[in-house]
């Protein structure tokens, strides 16, 4: 198995355990817990699990750029970036950058709001996450359709 192999199965891994991880989030636990829990038992339970689901999105994160960088300079090494590469990383990067400001800008908030007991204020911010985390997952789709075709339509 080639270094770029071994490279791109761990980026594709971190890409799924995201994305995978946000649509599991956005289409499953939110509506099941709003379905079957009143606020003072959803919101608690939300504000947990996006605790954890944030540390592996981190470690993600980590893996995404580590292997993104390295896979870069072998490409660069060869010749010019394609077109489909560029888009990737701002993409990306956008995506970090939402995921930043949900992370240490909201989520810290809807904590604060939970141990605190206003459930309408943490309400509220857990709507804002939701909508964060749509864009984010509709921008996490549209990277990997940039990966898998994107080479024959941004030449």
């Amino acid at each position: 198995m080639t270094t770029h192999a071994i490279l791109l199965f761990l980026h594709f891994t971190a890409v799924i355990v995201w994305v995978g991880g946000m649509t599991i989030m956005h289409f499953a636990v939110r509506p099941a817990a709003v379905e079957t829990l009143e606020p003072p038992q959803r919101l608690p339970f939300m504000a947990a699990t996006l605790s954890r689901f944030f540390v592996v999105v981190i470690a993600a994160i980590i893996v995404l750029l580590a292997t993104g960088a390295w896979m870069i300079h072998i490409m660069a090494s060869v010749g010019r970036l394609p077109n489909s590469v560029h888009a990737m990383i701002g993409l990306g990067v956008l995506m970090m950058m939402i995921f930043g400001h949900v992370r240490f800008g909201v989520f810290p908030r809807l904590r604060r709001a939970v141990a605190a007991q206003s459930w309408p204020e943490a309400a509220a911010r857990l709507v804002t996450i939701r909508h964060l985390v749509a864009l984010n997952l509709a921008l996490g789709f549209l990277t990997v359709a940039v990966a898998i075709i994107g080479r024959t339509l941004l030449v």
